[in-house]
């Protein structure tokens, strides 16, 4: 049960309040005094304070309510706080909600209006708890992933990616093949490198092969290695990648460009650990761990006969999807500050525009993104025009804008709706309509 606390000297106040705020299943506690108010707070789970504004007969300046309120902030900066005020002290009251108070309320106060702003108030003070909860949950997660893992300098914020970075972590001790599926630019190369640091082939060579920027005929060649004359311009003998990260990591990115050749050589590798070079008929015997990747669909290229299914299988004994940047949205920001320069920093509304911005290319298109604007931008504080990205406005952002994120700029500014606008983006009237489409209460 939510609990209120009812600081005002008359306690016939205290007494309509309870009897208003029982038939809705809020506790109320009462305190006559800006002193008796504070100690109760020092020692009770509050939710929210109203609080009278004037607590002497012979002045109405409101000057004790003002030092209440300021008080109540310094002590219990979360706490919202409604203001019950005489018409003479509206000017102070008004004051008071600009540094923070939740709302105010001329006395005779509306019932409905007050029930209203409390339920709004303690639903937002709910989810902000959740929130905070979610936090320490995802900051300790985090924590123990640091301390357990290298995870190679992973910027990351968002839970879909800290599954993704857990998972790599988990199954990187197990000597099986790994397979990364993902678009291009999503951070696949990174979550091998997790693989390969917490491995039992740690300190062994982690060698890299991009199957997509070589022809399929100098492919086998790279993986395989070449004997002299084995294809045209092979005039020396070639080491492939095989041995090269012999005791370590082979990581093969973009695997669904490789040969019907190679595909059958690299599964026979996969079973025995041995290959013969091109244009050798002399077996050669490697102990590598391979870890690949793709953004094809693979299972598309079985059906079409252009990838072998036992290689598939064969490869695919561990699964890690890593999810395109449009799908972990907190990552953005921290992304975005990690590829800035130490000279440049990002205001609200570039904040904006780079979490309204789809990034197709994802991280790789943000980090080329920051890179370009730091160093075109005249100025410290970059804009939506430095990125090269259009200002967030709500024809372009608000159907984007799901409950969780709202909820989360709405906690981050103390249920201040100007505020949170202008982290999403929008206007107030925009957040307004948002809020009401995802069932949000609103004060």
């Amino acid at each position: 049960m939510a609990t209120a606390l009812v600081i005002d000297d008359n306690p016939a106040v205290a007494t309509a309040l309870e009897v208003l705020f029982s038939l809705r299943d809020i506790r109320t506690v009462s305190a006559e005094s800006p002193a008796a108010g504070l100690e109760i707070l020092a020692r009770e789970a509050i939710d929210v304070v109203i609080q009278d504004m004037n607590f002497r007969a012979d002045t109405t300046s409101g000057e004790e309510g003002i030092a209440l309120f300021k008080s109540i902030r310094a002590r219990h900066p979360e706490m919202p706080v409604i203001l019950l005020t005489a018409w003479t002290q509206l000017e102070s009251a008004v004051e008071l909600v600009k540094a923070g108070a939740a709302d105010y309320l001329a006395k005779p106060w509306d019932d409905t209006k007050l029930l209203t702003t409390v339920k709004n108030l303690l639903e937002l003070s709910v989810t902000k708890r959740e929130l905070v909860r979610r936090r320490a949950d995802e900051n300790r997660r985090r924590t123990e992933l640091e301390h357990r893992y290298d995870l190679r300098d992973a910027v990351f914020a968002d839970p879909a990616m800290e599954r993704v970075i857990a998972l790599a972590c988990q199954v990187a001790r197990a000597d099986v093949p790994v397979l990364i599926t993902g678009p291009n630019g999503a951070g696949k190369e990174k979550v091998a490198e997790i693989v390969q640091a917490n491995s039992a082939v740690r300190t062994g060579p982690f060698v890299t092969l991009n199957c997509g920027a070589l022809p399929s005929e100098l492919l086998e060649a790279e993986l395989f290695g070449a004997e002299v004359g084995a294809y045209t311009g092979a005039n020396r003998a070639r080491e492939g990648k095989f041995d090269s990260a012999d005791g370590g990591t082979l990581f093969l990115d973009e695997i669904g460009n490789l040969s019907q050749n190679g595909q059958m050589k690299l599964l026979r590798v996969l079973e025995t650990g041995r290959f013969e070079r091109l244009g050798s008929n002399k077996e050669r015997q490697v102990k590598v761990r391979v870890i690949s990747a793709t953004n094809a669909d693979l299972d598309a290229m079985i059906r079409a006969g252009t990838f072998r299914e036992d290689l598939f299988y064969r490869l695919n004994t561990i699964e890690i999807r890593v999810p395109p940047l449009a799908e972990r949205a907190d990552d953005i920001l921290p992304l975005a500050r990690h590829f800035l320069a130490a000279d440049k920093k990002l205001g609200t509304s570039a904040c904006a525009a780079l979490r309204a911005h789809s990034w197709p290319g994802n991280v790789r298109e943000l980090k080329n993104t920051l890179q370009r604007a730091a160093l075109l931008a005249t100025h410290s504080e970059l804009t939506p025009a430095d990125l090269g990205l259009a200002a967030a406005g709500p024809a372009s952002t608000t159907e984007e804008l799901d409950r969780p994120t709202v909820e989360a700029a709405l906690a981050r500014a103390g249920g201040v709706i100007a505020q949170a606008a202008a982290e999403l983006g929008l206007s107030r009237q925009a957040l307004y309509r948002r809020m009401e489409k995802l069932n949000i209460p609103r004060d």
